[in-house]
């Protein structure tokens, strides 16, 4: 009589058949990434930039420092430099890199 109670490994594993596992996503952690900002002078501009950046998808946290000329962007995971560039520029403020 066959043994009906015996399982392939493939049949009780975790993974698909193809090699990828299934199950919860790994969460990324939170990211904190330094932008030197041109042109900021005042309350207005910090609060237009934090709108702005923090508008985008991804961003949990914006931080101007009206002094050091920067802003600090949180993201879960590596933030798309370009795409923050991009709406620093359409409020009329210049990235001019990573600190």
């Amino acid at each position: 009589m066959p043994d009906t109670t015996t399982e392939t490994a493939q049949s009780t594993s975790c993974c698909t058949t193809d090699g990828s596992c299934h199950g919860e996503p790994v969460a990324e952690q939170p990211v904190t990434t330094v932008f030197h900002v041109s042109g900021m002078s005042c309350g207005r501009c910090r609060a237009t930039l934090t709108r702005a950046i923090g508008a985008l998808d991804g961003v949990s946290e914006v931080r101007v420092d009206l002094s050091a000329q920067q802003v600090a962007v949180t993201t879960a995971g590596e933030p798309d430099d370009a795409l923050i560039a991009r709406a620093v520029s359409e409020v009329g403020y210049g990235v001019v890199g990573r600190v």
